[in-house]
C-alpha cells in the first residue's frame, strides 16, 4: 500500500496544470493547484464526491488549511488527495483508520516540515472512540502522531488536526485511556508538590555542601553533588514545562525542551556514576588511585549528555517542541520535549534501561556486603545497631542509584494505576531522599570507605 501511495503522489506532483485542477474517482478526489503570483494560502473543502477550493462544499467531509509559509510558486504545483482505501487499516497499530480514508498533502519539489504556522485538516466525526491525529510513516510503514496536534472536546463532532509538515494523515479511533482523567489531575498535582519540594531541599543540599570544609574534602560526597545539582536541573526545566507549552514562543518551548533533555540525561549519567563510584568502594576497596577522578567523572556526566542532545539537534531541530502528556488523550496536557517517539525512546528509555540493569547489579552487590558485613559482627555493633545502619544503607543507596525509576516498567496493564502512583510519590522526592541522606552523612564521623583511596596509579 505505501509503494502504491508513493507511485500516485509523484505521478500527481508530475502533472501538469494550469491553476486549478480537480480529479474525481471512486476511491479518492485529487485537487491540484499551481499559484500564479504569491502564495497567501489556501483553504480546500472535500466530501464524497465534490472538491473545491476557496468554497464550502455541501455534505463537507473534510478541510484543509495550508498555510502561507509553504511559499509555494508558480513552479511548485501543491497536491491534495483524499484517499478511501480499506487495505490502508492494515497499519494502522493500535486503533482503526476512521472511514478508511487518507488525506495527503505535499508540494512538489519541496520536502515541507518544521512549519511554524500548522497545516490544519478539520474533519466531521461520527464516533464514540478517542481520535488521535496520525500520519502514514513511509519509512517504518506505520501510523505516528509525531508533529501533529488533536485537537477535540469529547461530545464534539468536529476534530481539527495541526501538523507542521505535509504527508498522508489521518484520524486513528483509539480505545479511551487506561487512566481516567481524574487521576491523571491527581498524579499531575502529586509531581509538581514533589519535585518542588526536591528542588527546595536539594538548593539546601548544595548549600550545606558549599558551607562545610570537611565535607567538601570527601570525594563520594563530590559525587552527590554532581548528582544533586542534575537533579536541580531537572526539576527547573521540569516545573515550567506545561507552563512554556501553553506560549506562543516557539523559541523558548525549544529551549525548554532541550535543557529538560539534557539534564533528564546528566541525571542518567550520575547515577550510572554513582553505581560506579560504589563498585570502586565495595569491590576494589583497596590499591586504587586514579588520577583527576572526579575530573573524569565529570567528564562523562556532563559531557555524554552534551553530546547526545547536540547530535539530536544536528539532526532535525524539530525534535523538539510541544508534546501531549498522553498520546492515547488529544486533550492531554502539552509540555516542551521531544517530539519524536523513536529519539524519545533511544535516547531516554534505551539509556535508563542500560542504567537501570547496571544500578541493580550495584544494589545486589550491596545488598550481599550488608548481609556479610552483619554477619560478621562489624564493629562489635549490637544486632539492633548493625539493622538500623544497614537498612539506612540500602535506602540511601537505593536513591542515589536512582532504583525508584525503575518503577515506570511496572505501569502497564492491571497495574497502571498503582505503577504510576508510587513512581510519582517516589521518583520526584528523588531530591528530598538524598538531601536526608546527606543530613544523615554530616552526623556521622568519616569512615575511610567514603571516598577513594589513593595508592596507584590507575
Amino acid at each position: 500500500m505505501v509503494i502504491a501511495i508513493q507511485n500516485l503522489e509523484q505521478v500527481l506532483e508530475e502533472t501538469e496544470v494550469n491553476d486549478i485542477t480537480t480529479i474525481t474517482e471512486s476511491r479518492y478526489l485529487v485537487l491540484l493547484h499551481k499559484p500564479d503570483g504569491p502564495f497567501k494560502g489556501l483553504e480546500i473543502h472535500a466530501s464524497d464526491t465534490e472538491i473545491t477550493a476557496d468554497r464550502a462544499v455541501k455534505n463537507s467531509k473534510v478541510r484543509v488549511r495550508l498555510p502561507k509559509e509553504l511559499d509555494a510558486g508558480s513552479n511548485n504545483t501543491i497536491v491534495f488527495c483524499m484517499l478511501t482505501w480499506s487495505e490502508a487499516n492494515m497499519t494502522a497499530l493500535g486503533g482503526v483508520l476512521y472511514e478508511s480514508r487518507l488525506i495527503g498533502l505535499s508540494v512538489q519539489g519541496k520536502n515541507v516540515s518544521g512549519l511554524q504556522e500548522r497545516v490544519n485538516i478539520t474533519v466531521n466525526l461520527h464516533d464514540t472512540q478517542e481520535p488521535r491525529c496520525v500520519f502514514l510513516n513511509f519509512s517504518t510503514e506505520s501510523f505516528s502522531s509525531d508533529g501533529c496536534q488533536t485537537l477535540w472536546e469529547r461530545g464534539q463532532s468536529i476534530l481539527t488536526c495541526c501538523c507542521n509538515h505535509l504527508t498522508y494523515f489521518g484520524v486513528l479511533m483509539v480505545s479511551s485511556p487506561d487512566l481516567p482523567p481524574e487521576h491523571q489531575e491527581i498524579l499531575t498535582y502529586i509531581t509538581l508538590i514533589g519535585c518542588s519540594l526536591s528542588l527546595f531541599a536539594l538548593v539546601i543540599t548544595v548549600l550545606l555542601f558549599i558551607t562545610n570544609k570537611k565535607v567538601r574534602a570527601d570525594v563520594s560526597m563530590k559525587v552527590h553533588i554532581n548528582l544533586a545539582i542534575a537533579l536541580i536541573l531537572l526539576n527547573l526545566h521540569l516545573l515550567p514545562s506545561q507552563w512554556v507549552a501553553t506560549l506562543s514562543s516557539t523559541g523558548l518551548c525549544f529551549y525548554t525542551a532541550l535543557c529538560l533533555h539534557y539534564s533528564l540525561l546528566a541525571t542518567f549519567s550520575w547515577m550510572a556514576l554513582e553505581g560506579f563510584h560504589l563498585y570502586l568502594l565495595l569491590v576494589r576497596v583497596f590499591n586504587i588511585y586514579i588520577r583527576r577522578y572526579l575530573l573524569k567523572l565529570s567528564v562523562l556526566g556532563w559531557g555524554v549528555p552534551a553530546v547526545i542532545v547536540s547530535v539530536v539537534v544536528a539532526i532535525d531541530r524539530g525534535y523538539y517542541g510541544r508534546v501531549s502528556l498522553d498520546s492515547s488523550n488529544p486533550n492531554s496536557t502539552e509540555v516542551c520535549y521531544i517530539v519524536n517517539t523513536t529519539v524519545k525512546m533511544v535516547t531516554t528509555v534505551g539509556a535508563f534501561g542500560l542504567v537501570f540493569v547496571f544500578n541493580m547489579i550495584m544494589l545486589v552487590v550491596t545488598v550481599r556486603h550488608i548481609v556479610g558485613f552483619r554477619q560478621s559482627g562489624e564493629f562489635g555493633q549490637s544486632d539492633g545497631n548493625r539493622a538500623k545502619r544497614g537498612a539506612c544503607t540500602l535506602l540511601g543507596v537505593t536513591t542515589l542509584l536512582g532504583i525508584t525509576w525503575g518503577l515506570v516498567f511496572f505501569s502497564f496493564g492491571y497495574l497502571t494505576t498503582p505503577g504510576l502512583y508510587l513512581f510519582c510519590i517516589l521518583n520526584p522526592l528523588q531530591g528530598f531522599f538524598i538531601f536526608l541522606w546527606f543530613v544523615m552523612s554530616l552526623r556521622k564521623p568519616t569512615n575511610n570507605t567514603t571516598s577513594v583511596t589513593p595508592s596507584t596509579n590507575s
